[in-house]
């Protein structure tokens, strides 16, 4: 687990924003070798991330079982966060 970090250096030109969103939750999975090549095709395919992929999955999964939280936090948005906080 990594200690968070101060704010940007003068050599970024910027501080870094502070959100209160709350941290991700971290696990360890097991994977058959086979399983996860198969897994990160598909996420190449869908212009994923294979930890992205299994959230997705999973996320898909918990819904079809009527299983997912009132209001989990949305999937994040790929790529670099935008320079200005979207528009509320």
């Amino acid at each position: 687990m990594r200690r968070p970090r101060g704010a940007a250096g003068p050599e970024h030109g910027h501080a870094l924003p502070v959100t209160g969103r709350p941290q991700r939750k971290q696990m360890l999975l097991r994977l058959d070798p086979a399983v996860h090549e198969a897994l990160a095709r598909w996420a190449a395919d869908e212009l994923r991330s294979a930890n992205a992929q299994i959230e997705f999955l999973l996320r898909k999964a918990l819904t079809e079982a009527g299983r997912l939280p009132r209001s989990p936090a949305p999937l994040p948005r790929r790529g670099r966060p935008p320079s200005t906080p979207p528009p509320e």
